[in-house]
Protein backbone atom coordinates (compact mmCIF):
# COMPACT_ATOMS: atom_id res chain seq x y z
CA UNK A 1 0.00 0.00 0.00
CA UNK A 2 1.45 3.28 -0.99
CA UNK A 3 1.33 6.15 0.89
CA UNK A 4 0.70 9.86 0.09
CA UNK A 5 3.39 11.97 0.80
CA UNK A 6 3.32 15.67 0.36
CA UNK A 7 4.67 15.55 -3.21
CA UNK A 8 1.86 12.86 -4.39
CA UNK A 9 -0.86 14.70 -6.04
CA UNK A 10 -4.49 13.48 -5.69
CA UNK A 11 -7.66 14.43 -7.46
CA UNK A 12 -9.65 14.65 -10.61
CA UNK A 13 -6.93 15.82 -14.01
CA UNK A 14 -8.16 18.35 -16.10
CA UNK A 15 -9.08 15.82 -19.00
CA UNK A 16 -11.38 14.12 -16.57
CA UNK A 17 -13.10 17.10 -15.62
CA UNK A 18 -13.75 17.95 -19.02
CA UNK A 19 -14.94 14.87 -19.82
CA UNK A 20 -18.02 15.02 -17.15
CA UNK A 21 -18.63 18.61 -18.01
CA UNK A 22 -19.22 17.45 -21.50
CA UNK A 23 -21.39 14.68 -20.67
CA UNK A 24 -23.52 16.87 -18.64
CA UNK A 25 -23.63 19.37 -21.75
CA UNK A 26 -25.13 16.22 -24.01
CA UNK A 27 -27.72 15.15 -21.31
CA UNK A 28 -29.04 18.85 -20.41
CA UNK A 29 -29.56 19.49 -24.47
CA UNK A 30 -31.16 16.18 -24.38
CA UNK A 31 -33.20 17.13 -21.59
CA UNK A 32 -33.72 20.79 -21.83
CA UNK A 33 -36.53 20.65 -24.96
CA UNK A 34 -38.40 18.23 -23.04
CA UNK A 35 -38.78 20.45 -19.99
CA UNK A 36 -39.42 23.10 -22.26
CA UNK A 37 -42.57 21.15 -23.66
CA UNK A 38 -43.93 20.73 -19.91
CA UNK A 39 -43.42 24.22 -19.04
CA UNK A 40 -45.29 24.87 -22.02
CA UNK A 41 -47.93 22.64 -21.30
CA UNK A 42 -48.20 23.70 -17.44
CA UNK A 43 -48.50 27.38 -18.64
CA UNK A 44 -50.61 26.69 -21.35
CA UNK A 45 -53.31 26.24 -18.48
CA UNK A 46 -53.40 29.72 -17.64
CA UNK A 47 -54.63 30.30 -20.68
CA UNK A 48 -57.57 27.40 -20.32
CA UNK A 49 -58.74 29.26 -16.82
CA UNK A 50 -58.75 32.53 -18.35
CA UNK A 51 -60.71 31.66 -21.45
CA UNK A 52 -63.50 29.73 -19.23
CA UNK A 53 -63.34 32.24 -16.30
CA UNK A 54 -64.03 34.63 -19.71
CA UNK A 55 -67.00 32.39 -20.58
CA UNK A 56 -68.52 32.20 -17.65
CA UNK A 57 -68.38 36.06 -17.47
CA UNK A 58 -69.74 36.61 -21.07
CA UNK A 59 -72.75 34.15 -19.73
CA UNK A 60 -73.25 36.30 -16.23
CA UNK A 61 -73.22 39.87 -18.63
CA UNK A 62 -75.05 38.16 -20.85
CA UNK A 63 -78.07 37.22 -18.51
CA UNK A 64 -78.56 41.10 -17.61
CA UNK A 65 -78.20 42.57 -20.81
CA UNK A 66 -79.11 42.30 -24.43
CA UNK A 67 -75.76 41.27 -25.76
CA UNK A 68 -72.62 39.74 -24.74
CA UNK A 69 -69.67 42.29 -23.49
CA UNK A 70 -66.21 43.55 -24.44
CA UNK A 71 -63.84 42.93 -21.67
CA UNK A 72 -64.19 46.54 -19.72
CA UNK A 73 -67.83 45.24 -19.77
CA UNK A 74 -66.73 41.99 -18.11
CA UNK A 75 -64.69 43.68 -15.58
CA UNK A 76 -62.03 41.35 -16.85
CA UNK A 77 -58.50 41.98 -17.06
CA UNK A 78 -56.30 42.23 -20.38
CA UNK A 79 -53.65 39.32 -19.03
CA UNK A 80 -54.68 35.43 -17.76
CA UNK A 81 -54.21 35.56 -13.89
CA UNK A 82 -50.34 34.25 -14.24
CA UNK A 83 -49.57 36.80 -17.16
CA UNK A 84 -48.26 34.15 -19.62
CA UNK A 85 -51.21 35.29 -21.89
CA UNK A 86 -53.26 38.32 -23.06
CA UNK A 87 -56.68 38.57 -23.24
CA UNK A 88 -59.37 39.80 -26.20
CA UNK A 89 -62.70 39.44 -26.64
CA UNK A 90 -62.37 39.71 -30.54
CA UNK A 91 -66.45 40.23 -31.53
CA UNK A 92 -69.51 39.98 -29.55
CA UNK A 93 -73.27 40.61 -30.34
CA UNK A 94 -76.39 39.30 -29.12
CA UNK A 95 -76.09 35.60 -30.57
CA UNK A 96 -72.18 34.88 -29.31
CA UNK A 97 -68.88 35.88 -28.90
CA UNK A 98 -64.99 35.09 -29.75
CA UNK A 99 -62.59 34.60 -26.97
CA UNK A 100 -58.65 35.07 -27.88
CA UNK A 101 -55.57 34.40 -26.00
CA UNK A 102 -52.19 35.13 -27.26
CA UNK A 103 -48.95 33.94 -25.94
CA UNK A 104 -47.03 36.47 -24.01
CA UNK A 105 -43.30 36.98 -22.94
CA UNK A 106 -41.81 33.31 -22.27
CA UNK A 107 -44.69 31.45 -23.38
CA UNK A 108 -44.20 32.94 -27.59
CA UNK A 109 -42.04 29.93 -27.96
CA UNK A 110 -44.65 27.73 -28.07
CA UNK A 111 -45.40 27.86 -32.12
CA UNK A 112 -48.09 25.54 -31.88
CA UNK A 113 -50.12 26.65 -29.35
CA UNK A 114 -49.55 30.87 -29.61
CA UNK A 115 -52.82 31.29 -30.33
CA UNK A 116 -55.84 30.02 -28.54
CA UNK A 117 -59.77 30.88 -29.49
CA UNK A 118 -62.46 30.02 -28.02
CA UNK A 119 -65.83 30.71 -30.33
CA UNK A 120 -69.53 30.49 -29.03
CA UNK A 121 -72.67 30.79 -32.09
CA UNK A 122 -76.06 30.43 -30.68
CA UNK A 123 -75.54 27.04 -28.91
CA UNK A 124 -72.29 26.09 -30.75
CA UNK A 125 -68.65 25.95 -28.68
CA UNK A 126 -65.76 26.03 -30.89
CA UNK A 127 -61.99 25.67 -29.81
CA UNK A 128 -58.74 26.77 -32.18
CA UNK A 129 -55.43 27.02 -31.84
CA UNK A 130 -52.75 27.66 -34.47
CA UNK A 131 -49.24 29.21 -35.24
CA UNK A 132 -51.11 32.68 -36.51
CA UNK A 133 -54.34 34.33 -36.81
CA UNK A 134 -55.44 32.05 -39.03
CA UNK A 135 -56.07 29.39 -36.72
CA UNK A 136 -55.57 26.24 -38.21
CA UNK A 137 -58.51 23.95 -37.56
CA UNK A 138 -56.47 20.82 -37.49
CA UNK A 139 -57.74 18.31 -34.93
CA UNK A 140 -55.04 16.73 -33.46
CA UNK A 141 -53.50 20.38 -32.84
CA UNK A 142 -56.52 21.88 -31.31
CA UNK A 143 -56.67 18.18 -29.15
CA UNK A 144 -53.16 18.87 -28.14
CA UNK A 145 -53.39 22.56 -27.34
CA UNK A 146 -56.71 21.94 -25.34
CA UNK A 147 -56.01 19.13 -23.38
CA UNK A 148 -53.91 18.79 -20.20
Amino acid sequence: MKRLGFNTAAGFTLIEMMCTLAMGAVLGAIAYPSFQGTLHRVRRADALVALMQLQSAQERYRADHAAYGDLPSLRAAGTSPAGHYRLAVAAHDATGYDLRASAAGGQHTDTDCRHLRLLVVGADIAYASGSDERFANAEALNRRCWSL
